[in-house]
Formats: C-alpha cells, sequence, structure tokens
C-alpha cells in the first residue's frame, strides 16, 4: 500500500489523525494553507490512529480512506470524511465513495479486507509506539510536536527543522 503524502519537501510533517476526531478536522484547513505557503519545503504524511473508545466509527473510516487509496483517491476521500464527520456509516461511505467516481464494488470489497484492517493497524501501532495518545498528534523530522498546529506556528516550527 502507499504512504499518504502531500508536498515535496525536504521537510516532513506526519500527523496522527482520527477521521472523527473535531481536533483534527479543525486542523485541515491550516495544514492545506501551511502546504501551500511552504511549497516544495515541506511534505505532509498522513497516518491512521482511530480512537474507537471516544469514536466509534473512526477505525471503519479509516479503512474507507484506505480502499479509496488503492483506487489513487486517498486525499479525496480525507477531505470528505473531514468535513461530514457525523455521517460515517457503511451508506454514507459508499456514497462518498460513488461521489468521488470510484468504483463502488471494488471500494466495497476493500473496504473489508484484512490487508485495509492491517494498514491501519500498522499505523496505530506506529504511533503507539511513537508514544501517540491523543489526536491530532504531529511529528516533524521525527521529533514530535506538541505545541499549537494553527499556521504561524505550525511554519515556524517547519522552518526551523529545514533551516
Amino acid at each position: 500500500m502507499t504512504e499518504h503524502v502531500q508536498g515535496t519537501g525536504a521537510v516532513e510533517l506526519v500527523e496522527f489523525g482520527d477521521f472523527e476526531c473535531p481536533y483534527c478536522r479543525d486542523a485541515v484547513p491550516s495544514l492545506k494553507r501551511v502546504l501551500a505557503r511552504l511549497d516544495g519545503r515541506v511534505r505532509l504524511r498522513f497516518r491512521h490512529f482511530p480512537i474507537p473508545a471516544r469514536h466509534p466509527h473512526a477505525e471503519h473510516a479509516a479503512h474507507a480512506a484506505e480502499a479509496a487509496a488503492l483506487q489513487d483517491r486517498f486525499w479525496e476521500m480525507h477531505d470528505v470524511l473531514f468535513a461530514h464527520p457525523e455521517a460515517l456509516e457503511d451508506g454514507d461511505l459508499v456514497g462518498y465513495a460513488r461521489e468521488l467516481g470510484l468504483d463502488v464494488a471494488r471500494f466495497e470489497a476493500d473496504l473489508r479486507s484484512p490487508e485495509v484492517a492491517e494498514r491501519v493497524a500498522a499505523d496505530r501501532a506506529a504511533g503507539v509506539a511513537a508514544g501517540v495518545t491523543g489526536t491530532p498528534a504531529f511529528f516533524v523530522d521525527g521529533e514530535r510536536h506538541k505545541g499549537f498546529y494553527d499556521v504561524e506556528t505550525l511554519v515556524d516550527v517547519i522552518e526551523d527543522a529545514g533551516a
């Protein structure tokens, strides 16, 4: 399975996120502005960290994002899922796949595949190993960023890492 990366810069910003987390949803516009502002200097990597105890649909939503990724549409599904955190039931997920022009039969099969489940579990395990306990969790070039994740703060941290 492919990694979920946007941008081409030398500095890597990793987000461990949960599609049902309101803080992750709130971070999306900031991350898009950071990528635009630091175009060519930063790359964003998304890793799954569903927290089912707090967000009962998050893990299945992560599976949907991975199923979309198998049709090269991860980021489109990422954006749709964060835009609709209150609608993450199977019917909603299939509807999003249809809206994105995915092969729906393939999406539904991939949504339930062990490979997709293993990918999400591997991301979560990597987060646990890195000390992640909540979302969003950010790392800049492998170092945990525990501060705010507004545009200015992230730009400063990324520019410092790239200096």
